[in-house]
């Protein structure tokens, strides 16, 4: 029995809004390519790039210049003609012209246009080269470490292709990006895996489980650069982040900001596997193709995996960043690529109990009867054996208060099979502390 409320509707995080129509396109002059507003974070069909042509003079053919016969002369004696008098006379007034210019130019002053010198920062011999450091800790100095080990994926669906992020897990090609990213691609050749150096690598999905909505691929490559996963647990708010990745299509793109909230409970991956993510909640700008991208703090290590952006209330699509981005914990990330590169599936935590997803009122309540086939407290499972029973209200998770069945939901899925957890239930007007030992299901 897995721990998940009713069936409801998820969020469509990721639809792609039509680009803008200009009001009124000018009738006689060819309008610009209308530039797409940031869509959704599902994968993305990857964006045409402008291509900047240089428009290039043809020379037009010239006269030849070889003189003809003139008449009036002969072989013997050339007389001048007006031409040649007309020639000399233009020369000799270019040049007094010119003199009696320059002379009055020069009692202008500096002031004129053509010694109105720029500011220089230095001789050209002191100016440092273009890939001289930045300071130790800087966005500048972070982003040059990182970027060399992410990655964008282009997926060949049957739908079409779509792109999203990912970054080298381990040095002999693994790759770590979100499930929603690869889902749909069968073969190696649905995927391939392009480096900020323009390398691009055919890659084959390794594992992936849509109930954390993160996959592992791998390319035959070695001696790649992992980056470091670090440690989720000791984020705090205010921390500063860098979120990395292919937005739009657009590789090695770096955006900036704070991680503004934790323990956000969300639902992430395609309408038909939505996954449930204790997330990291950041404003660094997160859009349709950062998907699977990683989350940095000021160390370069990774501290999360980018997955989900919000949408205001009522939009029936999304309509990109609006500071307002969520990812996966690397604790979370670590554990469970550790489980897709060793078997190829992953497992998650649960306390056997079905939840009801239209209780309103304090704390999430255990279904009262069974649902479609499911029992509101599996048999024998962790909550049955831990006295819990349905319609028993569970109010808290080792004194974190829940109130809604995501919150729970995502504080299970944080820990790992046989861990023991303590949940605060009410079972009418009486309420205890009960201790619950997770059990192990097969993901997706």
């Amino acid at each position: 029995m897995t721990d998940r409320p009713e069936p409801t509707q998820p969020d469509d995080l990721f639809a792609r809004p039509e680009p803008a129509t200009p009001h009124r396109p000018a009738p006689q002059r060819p309008q610009p390519a209308a530039v797409p507003d940031v869509a959704t974070h599902a994968p993305q069909p990857p964006q045409p790039r402008p291509v900047t042509v240089p428009v290039v003079a043809t020379p037009a053919p010239q006269p030849d210049a070889t003189p003809g016969p003139v008449p009036g002369r002969t072989a013997a004696g050339r007389r001048r003609g007006p031409g040649v008098v007309i020639v000399v006379a233009a020369l000799v007034a270019g040049f007094v012209g010119g003199a009696v210019g320059d002379a009055v130019l020069d009692r202008v002053g500096p002031d004129r246009p053509a010694d109105a010198a720029l500011p220089v920062s230095s001789t050209p011999e002191d100016r440092e080269p273009a890939t001289a450091s930045r300071p130790e800790g800087s966005v500048a100095e972070i982003a040059a470490t990182v970027l060399p080990s992410v990655v964008s994926l282009e997926v060949q669906r049957e739908d079409g292709i779509s792109t999203g992020s990912g970054f080298v897990l381990r040095a002999d090609g693994y790759i770590l990006t979100n499930n929603h990213v690869v889902a749909g691609a069968a073969t190696r050749g649905d995927i391939t895996v392009a480096f900020a150096d323009g390398s691009e690598h055919a890659a084959e999905l390794v594992g992936a489980t849509a109930d954390y909505d993160l996959a592992v691929v791998r390319i035959e490559a070695r001696d790649l650069t992992p980056l470091v996963l670090g440690d989720s647990d000791e984020v705090v708010v205010g921390d500063a982040v860098l979120a990395v990745g292919a937005p739009l299509g657009l590789e090695a793109t770096v955006t900036a900001g704070i991680v503004s909230a934790l323990h956000r409970p969300v639902q992430a991956g395609e309408a038909a596997q939505t996954a449930f993510i204790d997330a990291i909640q950041t404003d660094a700008a997160i859009n349709p193709g950062n998907s699977g991208g990683p989350l940095v703090d000021a160390a370069g290590e990774v501290v999360g995996i980018n997955s989900a952006i919000a949408q205001p209330p009522g939009s029936m699509s999304a309509t990109g960043s609006i500071g307002l981005g969520f990812a996966i914990p690397a604790n979370q990330a670590r554990h469970t690529a550790e489980q897709l590169i060793e078997t190829g599936r992953a497992t998650y935590p649960v306390i056997g109990v079905l939840l009801d997803s239209t209780y309103r009122g304090e704390g999430v309540q255990v279904a009262t009867e069974a649902q479609q086939g499911q029992a509101a407290v599996t048999p024998g499972g962790p909550a049955d054996e831990a006295g819990v029973r349905p319609g028993d209200v569970i109010l808290s998770i080792d004194g974190r208060p829940v109130s809604m069945s995501d919150e729970l939901i995502v504080a299970i899925r944080a820990r790992q099979p046989g861990d023991a957890v303590t949940l605060r239930v009410r079972s009418g007007d009486e309420e205890r502390d009960v201790r619950v030992v997770l059990r192990e299901q097969e993901s997706q």
